[in-house]
This record gives C-alpha cells, structure tokens and sequence, in this order.
C-alpha cells in the first residue's frame, strides 16, 4: 500500500514543480534563486539517505575558491530535520556545503520547503541525473528509479528533465544488458553507442570483450551484432509460403503498415485461429517510436 501512496503523490504534485527547487551545482549562474534566509553552517546537515556518496575532492575545491570569492550564489534546498528541532537537512545542495565549509564559511542561503522523506529522495536523485559527469548507466540507473519508485513515464521525465524520450528510452534499453558489460560501460571501455548496439546481440558479453580487444567502432559493432557472433553459423533462410495470401490479409498488412510507418507481415495458419505478425524496424528509434504507440 505504501508503494501506491508513493506514486500517487509523486504524479500529483508532479516532476515540473520539484524540479523548480533543484538549482544548478554551478556558482555562476546569470540568474541565481533568491534566499529566504541565512542559516549557520553549523545548523545545516546532509540527509543521510542521499543517494550521492561521493564527491570529488579536486572538484570540491575548486567550487571552494569559487565561494571564497564569490560566496555561495545559489542557495541551498533544506527542510527543518526530522527528529532535530532547530536544525535543517540538506534537499539539494550537499555540494555547495561541502564546498562552503572548505572555505570556512558561518552561514549559508538557503530556501526552506517542507517536504516529506518521499519527496527528498525523489529530488535527490533529480538532482543526481542533472550531474555533468554521470556515466551513461549512472544516468539510466536514475531514470529507471524515478519510474519505479515514484511511478512517472517516459514522456513525463523527458518533458520534466529537458530531455528527449528517445535519450531516454535508449538509456534505459542498455539496463537490459549484463552486469559484466555494463561494468565496461562505467568504465569508458566502451560508449554507449557501442553499448545500444550491444543490445541486439545474442552473445553481448562476447561481443563487448571483441570490441575491447580490437578497438571496434560503433558502426563495426552494429555490423556483427546484426551479423551474430558466430559468422560460420548461417542463419536459416524462412521457407516461403506456398500459399498465397488472400486480399483480406494483404489489405490488413497495408493498413498497419500505414498506421505504425513500418513494414508489417501477417502470417495466418490456414484452417486455424493462429498465427503470426511480424513488425519490422530500420533504426533505434523506429523501435522506441513502436514502443511507445505499443504502450500507449
């Protein structure tokens, strides 16, 4: 019950408006948010279930000197501390304060919401996909939470987050592959062209250490994903059917064909209520395209 719950209040209140209080990490924006008030440093802690468990340090003191010449452009997102009275616990902004600390700073803009442990995770991991230096499953791994946990779509996290659905349901397709080549993937050994490639394979985990190996491109990765790993083993050609298709299914394949903007064969088993219907697809994002008419 308390799942239904979550992903009733995560589409009421809606992507759009948690967004608006997740400010850029960057102390040099044209157009920064303006404070309702100060608070000491001292009264302000991290929430202890952020999902971001490292920062890095060189990056940390750079955004430090930044803030000893500038101070801390961009106020913090906190709400009062559960359990804490008098304190606050950081929504979005655990950066900047890790960085303002650095500097010595005694006190700190911020905007106070008061939103609930749901909420603060949701906005965490927004928080976390608007990174510059997310790896392409990092990125994916918060899409794919957002979906789960809070019950949004594809089309409400592109619309929300700025980004087109096909990035998105690209990314997420790359979840479906095995842990040893996503690992490859995090680790840059491989792009995420290679990987999206890697999708269609039958032997992906083969065919990545291949790409490795050999320094393959994205489009020779393409080639042998389509060809199969093994070149000896030829596929089986599809025996044709002697029987001719009649009017009625051919004038159905035509028809969907026309709707979905793809090439559509119906295959029906004479004499029976079964049978086959075959939709193919030239490129990606011919696929999400299906995908989401399927869905819809």
């Amino acid at each position: 019950m308390a799942n239904k719950n979550q992903k009733s209040r995560g589409l009421g209140r809606g992507l759009s408006a948690l967004m608006a209080d997740v400010v850029p990490e960057s102390e040099s924006s044209d157009q920064p948010a303006k404070p309702e008030r100060f608070l000491p440093i001292e009264a302000i802690a991290p929430n202890p279930d952020q999902p971001r468990r490292q920062f890095n340090e060189a990056d940390l003191r750079d955004l430090s000197e930044s803030i000893k010449e500038k101070g801390v452009i961009q106020p913090l997102i906190v709400r009062p501390a559960p359990r804490n009275g008098g304190q606050y616990q950081i929504v979005a902004g655990e950066r900047r304060w890790r960085a303002s600390q650095l500097a010595q700073l005694h006190e700190l803009p911020v905007i106070v919401r008061d939103y609930t442990d749901v909420e603060v995770l949701e906005i965490a991991i927004i928080e976390n996909i608007q990174r510059a230096d997310l790896n392409p499953v990092e990125e994916a791994t918060g899409y794919r939470q957002l979906m789960d946990r809070f019950g949004h779509t594809q089309e409400k996290l592109a619309e929300a987050l700025g980004k087109s659905r096909p990035h998105i349901a690209n990314l997420l397709r790359l979840l479906t592959l095995p842990d040893e080549v996503l690992d490859l993937l995090k680790s840059g050994e491989i792009s995420a062209g290679h990987a999206r490639a890697l999708v269609t394979s039958d032997d992906p985990v083969s065919l990545a250490k291949k790409v490795v190996s050999k320094g393959l491109s994205v489009r020779a990765t393409e080639a042998l994903a389509k060809k199969g790993n093994n070149p000896t083993q030829a596929a089986k050609p599809k025996p044709k059917s002697i029987k001719e298709k009649d009017a009625d299914t051919r004038a159905l394949e035509s028809d969907l064909s026309a709707a979905l903007g793809m090439a559509v064969a119906i295959d029906h088993q004479q004499g029976a209520q079964a049978g086959e219907i075959t939709i193919s697809y030239k490129t990606l994002d011919e696929l999400d395209d299906l995908c989401g008419k399927l869905s819809a």
